[in-house]
């Protein structure tokens, strides 16, 4: 399947999202976010990853916990606005290593990255030895077969090998859990990513993943488990990086939920549980989300020694020495 339309597979999937009446007003000329962020590599070592967070148009799917729509725009942006926002992202940042075009939605949706864009996109990429972006499972298409190869035929121009850049799709897998991801209005079902990456991967493409801790209708007892299974699917599907993202109750369907019992936000021990496990038998890299993690940790003592514990997990890629607290006995 090549298209930017959201395929209808029937069923209940959870409803809508949010109404839209909290939009945030952001120019398309620059990016609204740009920055320099250290990620982990196979073997051991780090390398540095350019990451911008592109304006566009917002995603056709209407994942019920999602809310990156915020800092989308309700129409396509004018061709030639993406590789805009690319160069003033970067004229303002040091030099990295690899590319991160992140965009709320699907680079492969031409309604949100137009492809009269693509080839200028890959001429301000080639430089670089990885480029990221993230996309849908299900829209996974020629498209990105096509623009690898443009990235190729642009770092030859800079009289370098086509094996020195990689492409990278990041698809949000979520869950396999079936008590939850057919409640997301995700649109699609596991077989759906475990193709995709299938596809990707037979195009030389490399695959990383998105995971969810405890996402809504998994209890909190079962959460760490149900995580661990997901990753090792990811991993199993040809996942060269899989990121468990901790869910937060920041729309209003989840809000719902939470109110009425089916949701509750995890907590940090958890976190650090799915690395104790995953970690000493890891497949690929693992890393988890740290951003706003004082939700998750209620004890202001440790929390951010705890933080900076995970940090450190995420770039070592192995387990470190555990945070010992007087206050909360964690």
């Amino acid at each position: 399947m090549d298209s930017c339309e959201a395929p209808d597979l029937g069923g209940d999937w959870g409803g809508k999202q949010d109404s839209r009446d909290r939009r945030a007003s952001l120019p398309f000329d620059r990016p609204a976010a740009a920055f320099v962020e250290h990620e982990p590599v196979a073997g051991k070592g780090t390398t540095t990853v350019a990451t911008l967070f592109l304006v566009n148009r917002e995603c056709p799917f209407e994942c019920v916990y999602c809310d990156l729509w915020r800092h989308t725009t309700p129409e396509s942006v004018p061709p030639g606005s993406i590789p805009g926002q690319i160069r003033r992202g970067l004229a303002d940042l040091p030099s990295a290593r690899e590319i991160k075009l992140y965009n709320s939605g699907n680079f492969f949706d031409p309604r949100a990255i137009p492809l009269a864009d693509h080839p200028a996109i890959a001429r301000l990429c080639a430089g670089f030895e990885r480029v990221i972006v993230e996309n849908h499972p299900r829209l996974c298409g020629e498209r990105c077969g096509e623009f690898l190869a443009r990235l190729q035929g642009e770092s030859r121009q800079l009289e370098r090998s086509p094996q020195e850049i990689r492409l990278e799709v990041a698809l949000g897998l979520e869950t396999v859990d079936p008590r939850s991801w057919p409640r997301l209005n995700k649109q699609m079902t596991p077989d759906d990513f475990r193709e995709a990456a299938r596809r990707l991967r037979g195009e030389g493409i490399d695959v990383r993943a998105f995971v969810m801790l405890q996402p809504p209708f998994v209890p909190p007892a079962d959460a760490v488990a149900s995580a661990i299974e997901t990753v090792e699917f990811a991993w199993d599907s040809g996942a060269r990086l899989v990121a468990v993202i901790p869910t937060r109750a920041t729309t209003r369907t989840v809000r719902q939920w939470q109110a009425a019992g089916t949701f509750a936000e995890p907590r940090i021990g958890q976190l650090e549980q799915l690395l104790e496990v995953l970690l000493p038998r890891a497949r690929g890299l693992l890393t988890v989300d740290t951003w706003d993690l004082e939700r998750f940790c209620d004890c202001t003592a440790c929390r951010g020694s705890r933080q900076a514990r995970l940090q450190a997990i995420n770039l070592a890629q192995r387990l470190l020495p555990g945070v010992a607290c007087a206050q909360c006995g964690c």
